[in-house]
């Protein structure tokens, strides 16, 4: 008995520390990126000329959440807490912290998710960069309940990072992304980078917010391990004006759009949006 308590005990304490493998891994490719994903804007501000080549709806989506004047990023942080999350259609309910990074002057993005299972740390990253995308998740910090990867996850990423794109308007002033104007208020926006394409519809409002993002180019995990391309989407609502000027959204919405019904798996309320220069 006594050394099943001490057993017990550690693990209790693996548990509760700080010190996290797939923590340590994210956060030592943000420092890697950081140093060296970075665009050659230093001082610069964006200015509306930069964006003359664009539909009309983007324009007027950059004019009126108000970058026009602002710093160019290389990158953009998101911050979420306490998501209402869930892994596939019978997975459990989950309350996760999301932390991502997108970064510009090569397609790259990099999240970390903080959650536990049973009162069991569960973590997840979900990464891109150099072409190659994939998603892991780890329980008890140490054993892999999945890791994902291959040409579909490749691809699913670059959709992933496409549909984010707007947050950081210098990724829509790079050659990997076009823009097809569909109506005043739709434009499909097409991202090559890696070996693979991917594409979506953007779609704004009258107020010209981007309320979502729709795409065929992303595949599902299916609980035998089979991968079916499923409409994906991601809603944006609730608009507000930063401290620095800026309008974006506060809520965003991940779903999967099956024939017999959408599929909310990601329903969260973004905590924090900082950009790097």
């Amino acid at each position: 008995m006594g050394i099943l308590l001490i057993i017990f005990g550690a693990v209790m304490v693996w548990f509760n520390i700080s010190y996290s493998p797939t923590k340590t891994a994210f956060k030592t490719d943000i420092k890697a990126l950081t140093a060296e994903n970075k665009l050659d804007t230093d001082g610069e501000v964006f200015s509306e000329e930069e964006f003359a080549h664009l539909p009309d709806a983007i324009r007027k989506y950059i004019k009126n959440s108000g970058y026009i004047g602002t710093p160019k990023m290389s990158y953009i942080k998101m911050e979420y807490r306490d998501v209402a999350f869930k892994q596939g259609r019978n997975g459990p309910d989950l309350k996760i912290d999301y932390t991502q990074y997108n970064f510009a002057a090569q397609p790259s993005r990099m999240a970390f998710i903080d959650s536990s299972m049973f009162g069991i740390p569960f973590e997840g990253y979900d990464y891109y960069q150099n072409g190659t995308g994939g998603m892991k998740g780890v329980l008890a910090k140490s054993v892999t309940l999945f890791d994902q990867t291959g040409e579909d996850m490749d691809k699913a990423c670059l959709a992933t990072y496409l549909s984010e794109s707007l947050f950081a308007p210098t990724m829509l002033l790079e050659d990997y992304i076009s823009f097809e104007e569909i109506s005043d208020y739709e434009v499909r926006a097409t991202i090559t980078y890696g070996g693979q394409t991917a594409s979506g519809i953007f779609t704004f409002n009258d107020r010209y917010e981007m309320v979502s993002f729709v795409t065929n180019d992303r595949a599902v995990t299916n609980t035998d391990g089979t991968m079916e391309y499923i409409p994906w989407s991601a809603l944006c609502s609730e608009y507000k004006v930063s401290e620095q000027g800026i309008k974006q959204p506060s809520k965003l919405q991940a779903v999967w759009n099956y024939p017999d019904g959408d599929f909310i798996y990601f329903d969260g309320e973004i905590s924090s949006i900082s950009y790097g220069y």
